[in-house]
């Protein structure tokens, strides 16, 4: 039976918040001990000194946009005068997790999801934003990555479907060249990812659905999540059936998590 995109996240908000707090703590401690003008391959042009600025500005966002009711105009783009992009970071984390602990993760909030006008959102989006940009970071000082959990990772990859490909792509008005469908399954989980002309939406389905897909990509939970959000090369994942298929949805996400 398809399960509809929208569905609650697969983890506890609770533990995406504390995910939230740890992965922000851990990008602080990278970036740290890292030069800030080293540049971050998986972003190609982008350092670790603006990953750094990026996220904190992306906390900032996030936390005017719950305060302010819509997508702010204006935030705090950059450190202040005599901030450090530490500093910078630290405070906009400790601020937006003040903020969300302070709600519960079921009450309505604005958000630009409208599958998940929730507290909720945030605390799954901004887990998972920070997570990414640490493992870039992590990547860029030469270090493997490691530290993603396989629960935390089979939520992210529900997430990067139902959220970055079926509503992402369909805002920008972009989707596939070709029809076909791609089922993907990992942690216990699987989803189909079905792209076409004027069409871009994901699902959780069930084992037995996924074999009538075109292909079907497979891996630990965590190598498929980077694979997704193209922080892993093609040998991360097992793809059976239509390489094509596995290769417009890649495709496709570079486009709308860019």
């Amino acid at each position: 039976m398809r399960v509809m995109p929208g569905g609650p996240a697969l983890i506890d908000h609770a533990r995406l918040l504390e995910a939230l707090g740890i992965e922000g703590e851990l990008l602080g401690e990278l970036a740290h001990s890292a030069p800030a003008d080293a540049p971050v391959p998986s972003c190609p042009g982008s350092t670790i000194g603006e990953t750094v600025r990026h996220v904190g500005s992306v906390y900032r966002l996030g936390l005017s946009w719950v305060r302010g009711g819509r997508r702010p105009l204006e935030w705090q783009r950059e450190p202040g005068p005599g901030q450090s992009l530490g500093e910078y970071l630290r405070t906009g984390l400790a601020e937006l997790i003040g903020e969300l602990a302070a709600h519960d993760p079921n009450a309505r909030a604005p958000t630009w999801w409208p599958e998940d006008p929730t507290y909720g959102f945030w605390c799954r989006r901004m887990a998972h934003e920070t997570t990414i940009h640490r493992a870039d970071v992590q990547a860029a000082t030469g270090a493997e990555i490691t530290g993603i959990t396989g629960e935390f990772a089979a939520d992210g990859v529900d997430e990067v479907l139902t959220l970055w490909f079926g509503q992402r792509l369909r805002t920008l008005g972009l989707s596939g060249t070709t029809t076909a469908s791609v089922a993907v399954q990992t942690g216990g989980h699987t989803w189909i990812a079905r792209a076409g002309p004027g069409d871009t939406v994901a699902w959780r389905c069930s084992a037995g659905e996924a074999e009538q897909a075109d292909a079907v990509v497979s891996g630990s939970a965590a190598q498929v999540y980077l694979w997704l959000w193209g922080r892993a090369g093609p040998t991360a994942v097992t793809v059976h059936g239509d390489h094509n298929a596995s290769g417009q949805l890649w495709a496709l996400l570079r486009l709308a998590t860019r």
